[in-house]
C-alpha cells in the first residue's frame, strides 16, 4: 500500500502568508498539518508516499530531509530529544511537482507511474485526523473486506450543506452517487466525504477517459476526479467507510483555528493557557 498527499495548490484563502510558506508547512502549534498526514500514513503501515507539490514548495522537501547543522549541534549538547523531533520519518518520501494546476483529477494522473498496480491512499492536506485507530489504517482495513475504492465519510456533521453527500446503495455500504451541497432536506444520507480516499489502480483508465473528454470539449477549467469515481461507482466499485476518531478541517482560516485549539486542549499546559485567555476575553466584555 503506497501513499500519495496531494499538495501542490496555492493556498490562497491563507494570503498574505502563503505568498511564501506553503499553507500545508502553516504550524498546528508545533508541528506543520502536512506531518499530521505523514505521521498517519507510517502509522498505518505506508512506508512509500509520494507528495505532489508545485514549483513554490521546496520547504516541504527540506522539512523531511536530514538538518545536518542541528543535528551536530543537538549531538555536541547531547540533547537526544531534539534529535528525535527532527529526525526524518521512518519511510521513503519522494516528490513530484505538478507543473499546471489542472484540479484533483489531473493532479491524480501524475501518480500513476509511483502507484503502479497496487492501491492507494489519496491525502488533501485540509483534512487531519485524530483518533486511536489511524484514518488511513480504517480505509485499509475496508479494502481488505470489500476489494473496492474506500470512500472515507463523517456521519451527519454539521452543515450537510456544505459537503459531498454520499448516496448509498441498499447494502449501506456501496456507494452509487455522490451529491455536491445539497439543499437542507433533500441530502441522499447522512454521511459526508471527506478528503481521504483509498483507490484501486483501475482509476487510471477512468481518469484517462474522463481527461480526453474534458479536453476535447473546450473546458478551459479545473478537471476533478469525480467523473472517474462516478464511473467506478457504477460498477459497484465504491464503498464508505464511516470514520472513527474526530475530522480536523484546516482548509479555512476559521477552520484553521478551531484545529490549534483543537489539537492544543488535548494538552494540560495549552489547556491552561486557552482557558485563562478566554476567562481574560470575557472579562473585557
Amino acid at each position: 500500500m503506497k501513499g500519495v498527499i496531494i499538495a501542490a495548490g496555492y493556498g490562497t484563502r491563507f494570503l498574505p502568508a502563503t505568498k511564501t510558506v506553503p499553507k500545508e508547512m502553516l504550524p498546528i502549534i508545533d508541528r506543520p498539518a502536512i506531518d499530521f498526514i505523514v505521521s498517519e500514513f507510517i502509522q498505518s503501515g505506508i512506508k512509500e508516499i509520494l507528495i505532489l507539490t508545485s514549483r513554490r514548495k521546496k520547504s516541504l522537501d527540506d522539512y523531511f530531509d536530514r538538518e545536518a547543522e542541528l543535528e551536530e549541534l543537538f549531538m555536541r549538547e547531547g540533547k537526544e530529544a531534539k534529535l528525535a523531533e527532527i529526525a526524518p520519518p521512518d519511510a521513503d518520501i519522494f516528490f513530484k511537482r505538478q507543473t499546471e494546476m489542472k484540479g484533483t483529477g489531473h493532479a491524480l494522473m501524475q501518480v500513476k507511474a509511483f502507484v503502479g498496480s497496487e492501491p492507494f491512499v489519496v491525502a488533501y492536506p485540509d483534512d487531519l485526523h485524530i483518533g486511536k485507530v489511524p484514518l488511513a489504517a480504517q480505509l485499509i482495513k475496508k479494502y481488505q473486506e470489500t476489494g473496492c475504492s474506500v470512500m472515507s465519510a463523517l456521519h451527519n456533521p454539521p452543515h450537510l450543506e456544505r459537503y459531498g453527500i454520499l448516496k448509498l446503495d441498499s447494502d449501506n455500504s456501496h456507494v452509487v452517487d455522490i451529491v455536491e451541497k445539497p439543499a437542507p432536506g433533500t441530502e441522499p444520507s447522512q454521511e459526508a466525504s471527506i478528503g481521504r480516499y483509498l483507490f484501486t489502480p483501475d482509476i487510471f483508465p477512468l481518469l484517462e477517459e474522463g481527461w480526453k473528454q474534458h479536453c476535447a470539449s473546450g473546458n478551459p477549467g479545473e478537471y476533478f476526479h469525480v467523473y472517474a469515481l462516478k464511473k467506478l461507482m457504477e460498477k459497484k466499485k465504491v464503498v464508505c467507510a464511516v470514520i472513527e476518531g474526530e475530522r480536523l478541517d484546516t482548509g479555512t482560516p476559521a477552520g484553521y483555528l478551531s484545529a490549534i485549539i483543537h489539537y492544543a486542549y488535548d494538552n494540560p499546559e495549552y489547556r491552561k493557557v486557552i482557558l485563562e485567555e478566554v476567562g481574560r476575553l470575557e472579562g473585557k466584555k
